[in-house]
């Protein structure tokens, strides 16, 4: 039997399907938009059985036998601002695959995103209920409201889990531009001037480059949905951070070092489009899936950044 991943040819979506690989399988259907020619590097050394378009699995999903599903796919452009994008691709593809999944009796991990957090003003906890969430922009809302759906839904999958992807960061971001991360973008700064230019804080009770997130190496991101993958216990929607959250200083002094430069750092007004939609903070509570199991250590910041710099951005290799 096939496992299912979506989004397959995207930045998470790959290292998933080269992860899987280095696990012995190879029996994957990999779904999506394949007509980007910049994602393609993803797949290169990629092991797999089939690749469907994403409009046409809607209507050939049920040909297949399938194990598991991975939805990953999404429109995840945090600046995008048509609804019909997100209603299509973020929620009215995903209720399609929950319901073949219900059906058929097929297990499912989803992305969702801690955008669904908002600004925090209600905090970063996934036991807490998510009904008084207020995400910051259409991307997050769609998510939220993918979550919200799912857990009204009365007839589920025989499990199912919707993930709260954090900040990742890690190899094959390369084609997502501007959405790629602060450390893909940094790196490229650094190497070209031999400076960073990080945002500006627009609050007064936080400094230029205090702004703290929840980073997450996506090799942890991995362990994190093969670990839901083995379970297969407890439904409900997990957060996918470290639990620790660290400052953009940090990070832009974690890559000068995994550089061996010394850090250059100034900052510049962070751009109108998202000014107001920006989150000053965000980490992941962890209780919940630690509870369940989980219990392998994350990578800490520097190491993780050390390993991506200096064994893929540097050298151009995909994971």
């Amino acid at each position: 039997m096939a496992i299912v991943v979506t989004g397959a040819a995207g930045f998470i979506g790959s290292c998933l399907i080269s992860f899987l690989n280095d696990q012995g399988l190879v029996d994957l259907i990999l779904v999506d938009d394949f007509s980007k020619s910049e994602k393609h590097k993803n797949l290169e050394k990629a092991k797999f059985t089939a690749k469907i378009d994403r409009e046409v699995f809607l209507f050939d999903m049920h040909r297949h036998s399938i194990e598991f599903i991975f939805h990953l796919g999404a429109r995840t452009d945090t600046t995008e601002f048509d609804l019909s994008i997100f209603q299509k691709l973020n929620l009215n593809y995903s209720k399609s695959i929950w319901e073949f999944c219900t059906d058929k009796d097929i297990p499912l991990l989803y992305a969702s995103s801690a955008a669904t957090y908002g600004g925090g003003e209600h905090g970063f906890n996934d036991e807490k209920s998510i009904q008084d969430l207020e995400p910051l922009n259409p991307y997050g809302r769609s998510k939220q409201e993918f979550d919200t759906w799912a857990l009204a839904q009365e007839t589920t999958p025989p499990f199912w889990a919707g993930l709260k992807f954090f900040n990742v960061f890690g190899p094959n971001e390369n084609h997502k531009d501007r959405m790629a991360s602060v450390v893909y973008h940094a790196f490229h700064q650094i190497k070209d001037k031999g400076s960073l230019k990080l945002f500006q804080s627009h609050r007064t009770d936080c400094a230029d480059g205090e702004q703290i997130r929840d980073f997450i190496y996506v090799k942890d991101l991995l362990n994190l949905m093969w670990f839901w993958y083995e379970e297969q216990s407890s439904s409900g929607i997990y957060n996918a951070g470290t639990g620790t959250a660290r400052t953009f200083n940090d990070l832009g002094n974690a890559i000068f070092k995994a550089l061996n430069l010394a850090p250059k750092i100034s900052y510049i007004p962070t751009p109108e489009d998202i000014r107001d939609k920006y989150q000053y903070y965000t980490e992941a509570t962890m209780s919940k899936t630690l509870a369940v199991g989980f219990d392998k250590p994350f990578w800490d910041l520097e190491n993780a950044v050390s390993d991506y710099v200096q064994n893929y951005l540097s050298k151009e290799l995909h994971y």
